[in-house]
């Protein structure tokens, strides 16, 4: 066991299910899904407004990374999910813009924000540093675990 870290008032361990969400799950909550993987974390990602696909300027940056994200496709969230996580990640969304009350309720007991800009429609230099921040984040929270 790799000890125990402190999120959000909650204990978070190496066991424990981290559900990073944004709006459209397209970048940033894919790009933590997959660093969080390629740590051994046990994670997903899910949006509340789901986009068509991944966004291809976020899958060219992590593959400068050595990881693949073409396969990943956007989620909806579900309550079930919520339910599931042991910790939920937002990406800097406003979330209580677009979630229903009761998702919310379920997601501040174990919810922390990353406030994280939104990489979409931005130049590929700017994504790197948005992945590069990301990266820093899921690196920081699994030394904590």
């Amino acid at each position: 066991m790799l000890g125990r870290a402190m999120v959000s008032n909650q204990p978070v361990t190496e066991n424990d299910k981290v559900l990073f969400v944004c709006i459209g799950n397209a970048s940033r909550s894919q790009m933590a899904e997959a660093f969080a993987k390629s740590y051994g974390l046990q994670a997903s990602s899910a949006g509340t407004k789901p986009a068509p696909a991944v966004n291809p300027v976020a899958i060219q940056v992590m593959k400068e990374k050595k990881i693949d994200m073409s396969r990943q496709r956007p989620d909806m969230v579900t309550i079930e999910m919520i339910k599931d996580a042991d910790l939920i990640v937002t990406m800097g969304c406003s979330l209580e813009k677009v979630c229903p009350r009761p998702i919310l309720t379920q997601m501040e007991k174990k919810m922390i924000d990353w406030d994280l800009e939104n990489p979409k429609d931005k130049p590929i230099e700017r994504v790197r540093e948005i992945r590069d921040d990301i990266e820093k984040k899921v690196r920081e929270l699994f030394e904590r675990i």
